[in-house]
C-alpha cells in the first residue's frame, strides 16, 4: 500500500492536468498517473496543434487572453466575435442536435473563463494566423469561430500545464498505469496501479479519470466503430487503449454517447500506425476545401466545400476510410497552392506533381487515370464563373449539375503544375464513453452518482456525435477537467 492522496488523476494530458490544478486549488494532495514515459507524455493533447474554441465578444476579449499582440496585428486583423449562442448552435448543428444540452451549454458558457483561468497557470495563447485567417486586401479575417491556439501547439500546452502542476506541488508519476479502481461500500477509494511491472495500490478520497478514449485499441475500434476501423491510422498517443473507460464500466458505470462514432480526419497515407511526436499534427491534410478529392475510381465522393474545414474535417476521415483501398488523393492547381497549410510542406508527405493533368493522372497510384481525367473535365465545366473566390467566407462559388456538388471555393483545375497528396483515415479520438453529471461526477447504470469518481476529456460520452467543431476537444477537456478537479477536491475536503 502506498501513501494516501486526496485526489488521484488518471491520465496526463490537457484534461488531466487541468483537473489536477483545480484539485490542488482546494489545498489537498494530488498525484497524476501518466501511463506513458516522460518523452511521450501528454496523451493526445501533445499531438494537437493547440487550437481552442471559445466564445468571445470582440477584440477586447482576445487581448485579455493574448495581451502581447502588436498594434499592427490589431490594426490589420478582423477578429470579429463568436457569441455563446453561435458556439452552442455550431456544436448542436454539427453533432446533429444529439449533444447533451446541459453539458453543451456548460461547455460553451465556461469556455472563455476557463481559458482565462489557464492563463493564470502560465498557458499563453496566440492567434491562428495562416490556418484560420487569410490576408485579403491587406487584412486578416478570422472565420469559423476558431481564433486562438496555445503557444507552442499541443506540446507547448502540455509543457505549460506540467510546469504549473509541478510548481503547485502536484506529483506526476510517469510509466505508471492505473489498472483498476478500488471501491468500498460503493465508493471509489483509490486505484490499483502498475509501474515497471510491479503492482501496488494508491488510496485516495477521490479519483478523476482523464485517460482518453479507446482509439489506440484496434480490437475495440473494430468492435464498436465497425469493420475496417482496425486499418485506420492513430493520430495521437499509442497509450489511449480505453483503460479508464474499462475500469469504470467494471464497477458499474453507465456507458454513454456515440460508441460507434469518432473524430477522424484526412491523414498522410504513409504515416506510421501511431502518432510521431517529431511530426506532430503535420500529418493532417486540411486544405481540401480549395481543391478536390478523388478515390481509386478517379471520382469525387464528398462536397469538399460544404463548410469551413473546421466543421467538416473531423467527419471526412471516416468518409475516406469507406473508399476503395481506404485512401484518396487531394488535388490542387497553382491558383490555390499558396493557400495550402504548412502541413503540406513537410518532408514526410506523399506528393506527386504534373505539368499537365495527364502527367498527374499517370502518377496517382491506385487511381483509374482515364476516369480521373473525365472527372476533372466534368468538374471544370460545372464551376460557376460568375461568383468571386474568397477563402475567408463561404463564398457560394459552387458547381452546378454534378452528382457530388462543391458548395463553396470551387475553382477550375487548369493552371499547372498540378499537385496531389495521398491521404487515408487518421482517427483522433472516440466519442463513446462514460455518462457524467454537470459536476463531472460519473453515473452508474442506475443513473446514480458513483461517490468519489469523476471523469473528463475524451472518455466522457454524450457531448460529441458524428462530428465536432474544430478546437472544441481541447476546450472540452479544459472546462470539464477544471470542473472535475474542483469536485474531486471538494469531495476530499468533505472526507477529511
Amino acid at each position: 500500500m502506498e501513501s494516501t492522496y486526496d485526489v488521484v488523476i488518471v491520465g496526463g494530458g490537457n484534461a488531466a492536468l487541468c483537473a489536477a490544478l483545480a484539485a490542488r486549488e482546494s489545498g489537498g494532495s494530488v498525484v497524476v498517473l501518466e501511463r506513458a514515459p516522460y518523452e511521450e507524455r501528454g496523451g493526445n493533447s501533445t499531438f494537437t496543434a493547440g487550437a481552442m474554441r471559445f466564445a468571445y465578444r470582440g477584440v477586447e476579449d482576445i487581448l485579455e487572453l493574448s495581451p502581447d499582440l502588436s498594434p499592427e496585428q490589431i490594426a490589420t486583423t478582423d477578429f470579429g466575435s463568436y457569441t455563446e449562442e453561435q458556439f452552442f448552435d455550431d456544436l448542436a448543428r454539427v453533432t446533429e442536435h444529439r449533444a447533451d444540452p446541459d453539458l453543451a451549454d456548460l461547455l460553451v458558457r465556461s469556455s472563455f473563463d476557463t481559458l482565462r483561468w489557464m492563463r493564470t497557470k502560465g498557458v499563453r495563447f496566440l492567434p491562428i494566423y495562416g490556418r484560420q485567417a487569410f490576408k485579403v486586401d491587406g487584412r486578416f479575417t478570422f472565420w469559423g469561430g476558431l481564433t486562438l491556439e496555445a503557444w507552442g501547439g499541443g506540446p507547448g500546452l502540455v509543457d505549460a500545464l506540467t510546469k504549473a502542476a509541478l510548481d503547485a506541488g502536484i506529483e506526476i508519476r510517469y510509466e505508471t498505469a492505473a489498472t483498476d479502481l478500488l471501491t468500498e461500500d460503493g465508493k471509489v477509494t483509490g486505484v490499483r496501479v502498475k509501474h515497471q511491472g510491479r503492482p501496488s495500490e494508491i488510496p485516495a478520497s477521490a479519483v478523476v479519470l482523464a485517460s482518453g478514449g479507446f482509439q489506440a485499441n484496434s480490437e475495440w475500434r473494430t468492435r464498436y466503430l465497425g469493420p475496417g476501423w482496425d486499418l485506420a491510422k492513430v493520430r495521437g498517443s499509442r497509450f489511449n487503449m480505453g483503460d479508464g473507460i474499462r475500469m469504470a464500466l467494471e464497477i458499474g458505470a453507465m456507458p454513454w454517447g456515440h460508441w460507434s462514432g469518432a473524430h477522424a480526419v484526412g491523414w498522410e497515407f504513409n504515416a506510421p500506425a501511431f502518432g510521431d511526436l517529431k511530426v506532430g499534427d503535420a500529418f493532417q491534410k486540411h486544405s481540401y476545401p480549395f481543391g478536390i478529392m478523388v478515390n481509386a475510381r478517379g471520382e469525387r465522393f464528398v462536397d469538399e466545400g460544404a463548410d469551413f474545414r473546421n466543421y467538416t474535417y473531423a467527419k471526412y476521415g471516416q468518409v475516406i476510410l469507406r473508399q476503395p483501398g481506404h485512401f484518396a488523393w487531394q488535388v490542387f492547381d497553382q491558383k490555390v497552392t499558396h493557400l495550402l497549410r504548412d502541413e503540406y510542406r513537410i518532408r514526410e508527405v506523399t506528393k506527386v506533381t504534373g505539368r499537365t493533368l495527364e502527367e498527374l493522372a499517370a502518377k496517382l497510384d491506385g487511381v483509374d487515370a482515364d476516369r480521373f481525367l473525365r472527372t476533372i473535365e466534368e468538374y471544370n465545366a460545372a464551376v460557376r464563373q460568375d461568383v468571386p473566390f474568397d477563402p475567408n467566407v463561404k463564398d457560394g462559388r459552387s458547381t452546378t449539375g454534378l452528382d457530388v456538388p462543391k458548395s463553396n471555393w470551387a475553382n477550375t483545375l487548369d493552371e499547372g503544375p498540378f499537385e496531389a497528396y495521398a491521404v487515408t483515415c487518421g482517427i483522433t479520438f472516440t466519442f463513446g464513453g462514460l455518462k457524467i453529471t454537470p459536476d463531472a461526477e460519473v453515473l452508474d447504470v442506475d443513473q446514480k452518482v458513483i461517490p468519489g469518481l469523476y471523469a473528463c476529456g475524451e472518455l466522457v460520452g454524450g457531448i460529441f456525435y458524428h462530428n465536432y467543431p474544430g478546437g472544441s476537444g481541447l476546450t472540452n477537456g479544459s472546462v470539464f477537467g477544471r470542473i472535475a478537479g474542483t469536485g474531486a477536491g471538494r469531495t476530499a475536503r468533505a472526507g477529511s
